[in-house]
């Protein structure tokens, strides 16, 4: 089954007791049972809701796998993906990630005595330094949070089996349309249901899918017993949106191209971030492991002046100043001061995010009119 198919048929089905052809929301918190422990595979909907259950099939069918859980954020997925390790485990991440997910390991994670090494991953082997027997797992992302880096899902996946430890993969800035991680060897892919996915601005959620029976019982123990689970009406909206995953999958990828070769050919700006330029770092594989470039770019401008990217972010009219990314709406935001700003500034500079740096979500408008809103900020400068 093409991918366009499997949006729009799989995982879900006609309601039996109806016909209607989208899954109902469920909005119930609990489920009548005939005899104790007799019921018909529901029993509470923190444990088990069938609308989230369509939702968890149709993720997991889109990404290759075999489970899919879905949880309240992106974080709360991140979070039981976490709390399957015990105090004195070590975890090697890579170094240019979401402001929130670094949070989450260096202020949360870290108190229970969970140690995170944060490397770059250009080089898989160069990570054979920070393996030893308490090291469990690789979290990767890929294109990277806010820098684009692409890093090898074939070859991270390879190291990750040589040593015997999990390789679980931040998808969120590819979507399953541009990369499915499981397909290149992962164990684990993690989404923020939130963007691409969910597509509209108006859902926060998260989302797991793995292969393993094992794997996915642990994960889904720790969905239940934890709580951050999503509810009806979000699963519903999610999978109304991922009906038009591929469709605006398409035009996302088609207008960040012509953006990033346009930013790259402004007099005013300076460096573009963007994976499907020749000379990006490791374009060779993005061109491999991924299907399109997606619609994410980060750029500075001549003179790396904060001023000067503050006064271009006020001056848009249609890239909103704004958190998020992977809307149908075209998006802006400064990093430094935003979503990474957990992150010490001598962490974030190390990694090429200075201050001046902004990133843009291209959303799905006529790209000449996102061409236009950018002359017209730039000439502000």
């Amino acid at each position: 089954m093409k991918f366009g198919t499997k949006a729009i048929h799989a995982g879900v089905s006609p309601d039996p007791s109806t016909g209607a052809i989208m899954t109902p929301i469920f909005q119930t918190s609990t489920y009548v049972q005939k005899s104790p422990g007799d019921h018909l595979g529901y029993e509470y909907s923190r444990t088990h809701n069938p609308t989230r259950t369509a939702l968890q099939n149709s993720l997991a069918a889109l990404e290759n796998g075999k489970h899919g859980l879905c949880f309240s954020s992106g974080l709360g997925a991140i979070d039981a993906v976490v709390k399957l390790f015990n105090p004195g485990d070590e975890i090697i991440s890579t170094s240019d990630l979401y402001g929130g997910t670094y949070r989450l390991f260096t202020k949360v994670f870290e108190r229970y005595g969970i140690k995170f090494h944060f490397v770059s991953m250009a080089d898989p082997e160069s990570l054979t330094a920070y393996v030893n027997e308490k090291t469990k797992m690789v979290w990767v992302e890929t294109p990277t949070n806010p820098m684009m880096n692409i890093i090898d899902l074939k070859a991270m996946a390879a190291f990750s089996k040589k040593h015997g430890l999990l390789l679980a993969v931040d998808n969120t800035f590819a979507s399953p349309y541009l990369q499915n991680p499981l397909d290149l060897g992962a164990d684990i892919v993690m989404h923020s249901v939130t963007k691409y996915l969910g597509g509209h601005s108006d859902v926060v959620m998260g989302a797991l899918v793995v292969k393993d029976d094992e794997l996915a019982s642990k994960l889904a123990f720790l969905q239940n017993a934890c709580g951050a689970t999503p509810g009806p009406q979000d699963c519903f909206l999610v999978l109304r949106g991922i009906k038009t995953l591929h469709l605006r999958m398409e035009r996302h990828c088609q207008n960040g191209k012509t953006i990033a070769a346009y930013l790259k050919n402004h007099p005013k700006v300076d460096k573009v971030y963007w994976p499907g330029f020749e000379d990006h770092p490791n374009h060779d594989v993005a061109r491999a492991q991924m299907r399109d470039f997606g619609g994410m770019i980060s750029f500075t401008l001549v003179g790396n002046q904060l001023e000067d990217a503050k006064k271009v972010m006020e001056s848009f009219h249609l890239f909103s100043l704004a958190e998020s990314l992977g809307g149908v709406e075209s998006l802006c935001g400064h990093p430094a001061s935003m979503t990474h700003a957990s992150i010490p500034r001598e962490e974030r500079e190390k990694v090429g995010l200075v201050d001046s740096l902004i990133r843009l979500s291209v959303g799905v408008e006529d790209a000449e009119d996102l061409k236009n809103d950018l002359a017209k900020a730039l000439a502000k400068i």
